[in-house]
């Protein structure tokens, strides 16, 4: 099986006398995300007594990648081992038959007990608190670190971090835009995609106050009404309210705890559970509570929160709004008559109406195991959890996550076609269906186009109905997200080392030349994102620019001057490198190298050199 957040598989010697934990999941699965913290609980307390060991057992097809467990290991920053079931032989080999699962092991390897749902910590912390003292009492605790090789010490900084939603102000000149991994709001011009400004400090907390003070925890849906700017601050389990005038955050319904279902009250005291859309409607704003799969209310006059559709049980049942039942909704629109959402577990669209007496009904989906990737008539309609909705010309988009794609569904009828999208998870621009996306999830018209917030490719895409193409959204003034950069290399880059001879320049060189070659038949991606970062062992003798601290380059021209500026004496310059290249014929990116090269240089009077050379050769891959 591949493991990952290690670089080889752990063994029984490695998790002997350890207590160990396991923990069956799946990443679509809202209970399984509620159960991280716990299990993070758990680490902190006991330490390297305790192995926590995540079994990732899929649901959808799409959770049987490697590439996308890993990314739901990034976005959820999960640091423990990893595996990926995906055939299901751990989870038949110990009985398992819901997420999430727990399985408690001793440091012997026995079987102490198990546990199904939420709340683990509080099932197994007395529990391992025993073992360990009675284990320590025999002298058989392992404390020997596990040889953890993080997910996350691989990935290089990007301007946005696993985008979840995006919202357009009523005249479409801005978009607002969840950047969900780097707890935050950015704000971007429509037109030209210059930073704006951000909203919130990027800690994870939940804390109210101005736009630099602020905090967020992983936020997702957005929604606009005039000066405000409502959010659903998604594991804080709260909405925010953002005063665009005032330009402060303060929060409006939810404490901060997790709440499970209840009937409601004043926003302020009710606890919620993972919002993850929000709308606004005559004076209403309606929240996609996914943790409940309801859909709630809250006055935006008298601030009274409170179901409004969705008993809380987990289903796809139509009916009347209270005897209804959604699983994980997690998108929501409007075309002004009815209320439309994104049922995610379900793979569904459903409508609901405004009307406290009115009723749901599943517009294309069929159960919680009833999902694929089929365009057609409502009752052939397959979808694998979708996470966002849009109503614009008088139909649906539908940001079908999991299948890669973005599809237009007709609610009068359920028919429904994709129009972006070949359905591989890559990157590619162009013809709107050979375009590839990966894991969109939400999406915003602007000025007659549909703006894409493509998830796991950290990007925004634009797909233009007219003319039936797909572009990427080229973020002016990245330096402004990216935040400062180290003033040295860091310890950790997963990637190639590349040694270079020692060379002399003069004093007077004009820089750093880097030339990028890559094999006979391939060729670099010139809309992806190129991350390069030049850092200087002594900054007196070359000192780097700003722009070249780690930073992405959009469509790089090589070779790249990099203007250093040098002086007299002896240092080594560092190079971090990702490109994207892939095989002529095709856009889509096929294949990342990750490079860090290693230049002596030496700067001298003598010298004749008039800059340093840096060249990089790709090897061809093995076919």
């Amino acid at each position: 099986m591949q493991w990952l957040n290690v670089d080889k598989p752990l063994t029984m010697e490695d998790l002997h006398g350890k207590v160990v934990v396991l923990d069956f999941w799946c990443f679509c699965c809202i209970n399984c995300m509620h159960a991280i913290p716990d299990l993070k609980r758990l680490e902190a307390k006991y330490g390297d007594a305790v192995a926590v060991i995540g079994v990732h057992s899929a649901k959808y097809a799409a959770e049987k990648d490697d590439d996308n467990i890993r990314n739901a290991i990034l976005r959820y920053e999960v640091t423990h081992p990893v595996i990926n079931d995906r055939d299901f032989a751990v989870w038949n080999a110990y009985g398992v038959n819901a997420w999430p699962t727990f399985v408690l092991i001793d440091p012997e390897g026995r079987i102490i007990d198990s546990h199904s749902g939420e709340g683990v910590y509080d099932a197994f912390d007395a529990k391992i608190a025993d073992l360990i003292q009675k284990f320590d009492a025999q002298g058989k605790i392992n404390r020997t670190p596990l040889p953890l090789h993080l997910e996350k010490d691989k990935a290089p900084p990007t301007p946005l971090l696993f985008p979840g939603k995006i919202a357009a102000d009523a005249d479409g000149k801005r978009l607002y835009v969840s950047d969900s991994g780097h707890n935050r709001i950015v704000v971007l011009d429509a037109s030209d995609g210059s930073v704006i400004e951000t909203i919130g400090s990027g800690k994870e907390a939940l804390k109210d106050g101005s736009f630099g003070d602020a905090c967020f925890f992983r936020p997702q849906g957005l929604a606009v009404d005039g000066n405000n700017l409502y959010v659903a601050d998604t594991e804080n389990h709260a909405i925010r309210k953002v005063d665009l005038a005032a330009r402060t955050v303060t929060t409006i319904a939810g404490t901060g705890k997790q709440g499970q279902l209840a009937a409601g009250g004043d926003g302020k005291a009710v606890d919620l559970s993972s919002p993850w859309d929000v709308l606004v409607h005559d004076g209403v704003l309606y929240i996609a509570m996914a943790g409940m799969h309801q859909i709630w209310t809250l006055n935006l006059q008298t601030n009274q929160a409170a179901p409004f559709a969705g008993t809380g049980e987990e289903g796809i049942l139509d009916g009347a709004l209270l005897q209804s039942n959604f699983a994980q909704p997690s998108g929501l629109a409007t075309d002004g008559k009815e209320l439309f959402s994104a049922d995610s577990e379900t793979s569904s669209i459903r409508a609901v109406d405004f009307d406290p007496n009115g009723q749901v009904k599943t517009l294309v989906g069929h159960g919680l195991f009833d999902f694929g990737d089929k365009d057609g008539d409502h009752d052939d309609v397959l979808l694998q959890h979708p996470l966002g909705v849009m109503s614009y010309d008088g139909a649906v988009f539908v940001a079908d996550t999991y299948n890669n794609k973005i599809k237009k569904l007709d609610p009068s009828d359920g028919h429904t076609e994709t129009v972006v999208g070949d359905g591989k998870a890559g990157f590619a621009d162009g013809p709107a269906l050979t375009a590839e996306l990966n894991e969109p999830s939400g999406l915003a018209e602007a000025g007659g186009k549909i703006y894409i917030a493509d998830t796991n490719n950290h990007l925004i895409r634009i797909y233009d109905p007219a003319t039936k193409t797909v572009s990427t959204l080229q973020i002016a003034g990245v330096e402004k997200l990216l935040g400062a950069a180290p003033k040295h290399a860091p310890e950790k880059f997963d990637g190639e080392l590349i040694k270079l001879a020692a060379q002399d320049v003069s004093a007077d060189a004009k820089g750093v030349e880097l030339d990028v070659t890559v094999p006979e038949g391939y060729s670099l991606n010139p809309a992806a994102p190129f991350y390069i970062a030049v850092y200087s062992d002594d900054a007196k003798v070359a000192n780097v620019p700003d722009e070249f601290a780690a930073r992405n380059v959009v469509n790089p021209e090589f070779p790249m001057r990099i203007p250093v500026k040098f002086s007299p004496g002896s240092t080594r310059l560092t190079m971090d490198l990702v490109l994207y290249y892939c095989r002529e014929g095709r856009e889509a990116v096929c294949l990342v190298k990750r490079l860090r090269v290693a230049a002596p240089i030496s700067v001298g009077a003598n010298a004749k050199a008039d800059s340093a050379k840096i060249r990089v050769v790709i090897e061809k891959p093995a076919e």
